[in-house]
């Protein structure tokens, strides 16, 4: 294996739990807390913190919103978080086929 490809992969979404939830965003129009924390098994200050570090990266949007009373926290991938979800992917399909 190439060492300079490993070097590409995007150290903010190469993480398990960020990764779960780049794959989540990247396959819905968006995802409710809740649902991410439920389908991650990741407690709330832990998926918190996930979501502010993808969110310092301009990678997701959270909108946050009462309904009958009741927070409800929205993610959404951004442009570029959808960006560089594909390129992640790409360096991943280029480390796979230099080891072929």
């Amino acid at each position: 294996m190439e060492d300079h490809i490993t070097i590409k992969l995007n150290k903010a979404i190469h993480q398990k739990a960020r990764l779960g939830i780049m794959s989540i965003l990247m396959a819905s129009q968006g995802a409710e807390f809740n649902y991410l924390k439920d389908r991650l098994k990741l407690t709330d200050g832990n998926l918190s913190s996930h979501l502010s570090l993808l969110e310092k990266e301009k990678y997701i949007k959270i909108k946050k919103k009462f309904v009958k009373k009741m927070p409800k926290t929205l993610c959404q991938m951004t442009e570029k978080g959808r960006q560089a979800f594909e390129e992640y992917l790409e360096n991943l399909e280029k480390i796979i086929r230099s080891t072929s």
